[in-house]
């Protein structure tokens, strides 16, 4: 009978323990983003951004947990429509229409080396890049930078012109978001 009450307040404890450890975390959603991406091709370096996205993850102490980042493919802009419609199509726009990114955990403030799950067509592959996080009240401002191959996403670089002009496999990534 003493074991059994011991075992009880054990657990009890516990309980208790996590559940005032859980209801410190932060829900945390996005203010504002800004993804780029830059290329190469043989008439010039190219870009493309987007201001559109979704962010969530859940602030507890020293870490950010539970991230997630979803874009819609389509809110990648160029300056020239005609390059939009070739990335769109390469990118497989219509049959993937999200990009997605998660990772289990971040710092909540500082650097770190960030690994995490890109979702890009229907090939989703581990990268770890640099991610800087900067809290100033209860907003958290994350950037960082990556580069990748396209290729490694199954995605065929887009050209142009009948194939005489083609962009480059690789690219460079780069993301600022805020969020509260």
């Amino acid at each position: 009978m003493t074991t059994f009450k011991n075992l009880s307040r054990t657990i009890l404890t516990i309980g208790t323990l996590s559940f005032a450890i859980l209801s410190n975390a932060q829900k945390l959603s996005i203010i504002n983003s800004n993804i780029k991406i830059e290329g190469t091709s043989t008439l010039h370096d190219w870009s493309m951004t987007s201001a559109q996205g979704t962010w969530t993850g859940n602030a507890n102490g020293n870490t950010i947990n539970d991230v997630k980042f979803t874009m819609k493919t389509t809110s990648l802009k160029s300056k020239e429509s005609a390059m939009d419609k070739n990335a769109y199509k390469s990118l497989e726009a219509s049959k993937y229409p999200e990009i997605i990114f998660t990772a289990s955990s971040l710092p909540s403030n500082g650097t770190a080396s960030v690994t995490g799950i890109l979702t890009i067509t229907d090939v989703s592959k581990n990268i770890k890049f640099p991610v800087s996080v900067v809290k100033i009240g209860n907003v958290y401002t994350i950037k960082g930078s990556t580069k990748l191959k396209m290729s490694a996403f199954g995605i065929k670089a887009p050209s142009f012109m009948m194939g005489t002009i083609k962009t480059g496999d690789e690219i460079d990534i780069s993301f600022n978001i805020n969020a509260k």
